[in-house]
Parts: structure tokens; sequence; C-alpha cells
């Protein structure tokens, strides 16, 4: 599974750990192997643009998803097709400001910002309340059984 993380903000966080939990979700949500993802850490300013660009919304935000290939995913028993899956963009400067408030580590809140994100290339989404409550729990279950592995 080719994972790429691009630090274009220069921020001090472990690449690795990302890569590593990127490929843990995927594995967990049966994403074909040849499946392809990009992580994008970006500042405000980059982020700010994005989000009004894409979301028409003022100002930066944490994540951001831009799915290619709109792969789904897949099963115990088969696997989703290869291609692109995304690139998973994050803005560590307001992952940053939400560890704060919330009260963990920041390299806390970007693994839980990746896994938002992926899940968002995969089709998940939380707009209605039936769809927040999936996808949070799955996110939490993902985030949970990737801090709680074997290292």
């Amino acid at each position: 599974m080719s994972v790429e993380v691009l630090n274009e903000c220069g921020a001090d966080l472990d690449e690795n750990e990302l890569v590593a939990l990127s490929r843990f979700v995927l594995g967990r949500m049966h994403v074909n192997p040849q499946a392809d993802l990009s992580v994008v850490l970006v500042d405000t300013a980059a982020m700010t643009v994005l989000h009004e660009k894409w979301m028409d919304e003022r100002g930066p935000t944490d994540v951001m998803s831009f799915p290619m290939d709109e792969l789904r995913p897949g099963s115990l028993g088969a696997m989703s097709p290869p291609g692109l899956l995304g690139d998973v963009v994050l803005c560590p400067e307001v992952a940053a400001d939400q560890a704060r408030s919330a009260g963990h580590a920041v390299a806390e809140e970007l693994l839980l910002l990746t896994t938002h994100g992926i899940l968002h290339l995969l089709g998940y989404d939380h707009a209605e309340p039936e769809e927040r409550d999936e996808m949070f729990a799955l996110q939490r279950e993902l985030l949970l059984t990737f801090l709680a592995r074997p290292r």
C-alpha cells in the first residue's frame, strides 16, 4: 500500500506514525494493497485557500479530503479495487489548537484527523445524525485499536 506523507509546512511530527496509521486503517477497511494515498500537511494560509475554494467556508479547517477514484471499503472476502484513494490534507496549526482545547497531544489529534480524512475518502460522511454516529464510532474504534496495538 503506497502512503506518501508530504510535510509542506515543516511541522515537527512523526511522519512514520501517520504512515503506519494510514496503512492500519486502510487494511482494516479492506482497501486493496495497491491503492495509493497521500497525506499532505499544510500551514493555515494554504488550508484557508483550500477551505474557501472547495467548501466555500471562510478561514482554515483541520482536515480536508480530496477523493480521486472514489474507492469504497472492501469486505473480508473481497478487497476494494486498486486505484488512487486521494489526498488527506491536514493543518497541524489548527490541530494544535484543537488538541489544547481537548486536553491531549497534537500527535493524537493528527492521528484522529488522519483517520477522519481517510474515512471521508472511503465515502463516510457526518452530515446526518445517523451518518455521524456511524462514522464517529468507526473512527473511534479504528484509532483506539491502532493505539492499543503492540509496537
